[in-house]
């Protein structure tokens, strides 16, 4: 007999009629009567009396509700346990990430995992995507939030669809924000601060082409905040990720896109075959079912 059936039963024995008991059931009348003709079959006795105005029990009927009670009884007090073991699951998740624009799609992502999970708490590292990494690959760092281009062989990932723009950050009062945009050309000259991961050096190359080996780089920086109170004091321009900026005061520093416009993506990552807690495990289940990879 299956759990779906004997609600069923229950909900003809209350209305004392297939017809009323399959609307409050949103089913179909015949599709309810052969759901019982079909129980009935399987246990090999009768169980109801079908008259005219209603239907009543049989003994065998009397039994089956009793014992139907009792069983859907502890089915919801079984559901009720496992629902709160969940809830009980507590602990701490370390998510590392960098200065980027995807980082705006993390609180939605944790709002509904806290709301499932409230005594799991969050750690948030701020790093390059390199030292995220490193931190993942000793079991420090349990999700990262990584800024390509970076190795991601040993990883599983979620790339995420928010785009990445790089710009170029200066003082508000600086000519160059007479411009709309800022090429290769306009940097040759200047003081430049670069980001110190190789891998984004190099994308930065490419873009650059031949002006590229013309570049003054007085700095290289690993996080955009430091560099943002050189530029302030009026050492050099820092190319930088947009989206570690909104939240700055524009009064004093200021920005602008490179043209031609230049775009990186990011990915939410954990490594392969890393035993995590069970917080953790819970969250990349989490992630899996909030970003359509898997079910919920």
């Amino acid at each position: 007999m299956e759990i779906r059936v004997l609600r069923y039963f229950l909900t003809v024995v209350r209305e004392e009629s297939i017809t009323k008991a399959a609307e409050s059931l949103h089913i179909t009348q015949p599709t309810l009567s052969r759901q019982l003709a079909q129980m009935e079959a399987e246990i090999g006795v009768k169980l109801f009396n079908r008259g005219t105005r209603k239907i009543t029990l049989t003994n065998e009927g009397i039994l089956l509700r009793r014992r139907a009670e009792e069983i859907l009884q502890l089915v919801d007090k079984t559901e009720q346990e496992l629902l709160e073991q969940e809830e009980q699951v507590e602990g701490k998740i370390t998510i590392g990430s960098g200065e980027i624009a995807s980082v705006q799609l993390l609180p939605d992502l944790f709002a509904s995992f806290h709301q499932k999970y409230p005594r799991v708490t969050f750690d948030l590292y701020t790093a390059t995507a390199d030292q995220v990494k490193e931190q993942m690959n000793q079991g420090l760092v349990d999700i990262g939030l990584l800024l390509e281009p970076i190795n991601i062989e040993k990883y599983d990932f979620i790339r995420l669809g928010m785009k990445e723009t790089w710009v170029v950050v200066m003082r508000s009062d600086d000519p160059l924000t007479a411009k709309s945009y800022i090429t290769a050309d306009d940097l040759t000259d200047k003081p430049l601060i670069l980001p110190r991961r190789i891998n984004v050096q190099r994308e930065l190359a490419s873009w650059f082409g031949d002006y590229y080996e013309q570049l003054h780089v007085l700095f290289t920086s690993n996080l955009n905040t430091n560099a943002a109170i050189m530029v302030n004091s009026g050492l050099a321009y820092s190319l930088s990720i947009e989206g570690s900026l909104p939240f700055w005061d524009q009064t004093k520093i200021t920005y602008r896109p490179l043209y031609p416009l230049l775009t990186a993506t990011s990915v939410l990552a954990w490594k392969k075959g890393q035993p995590f807690s069970p917080a953790a495990t819970k969250f990349i289940a989490h992630v899996k079912c909030f970003w359509g990879i898997d079910k919920c």
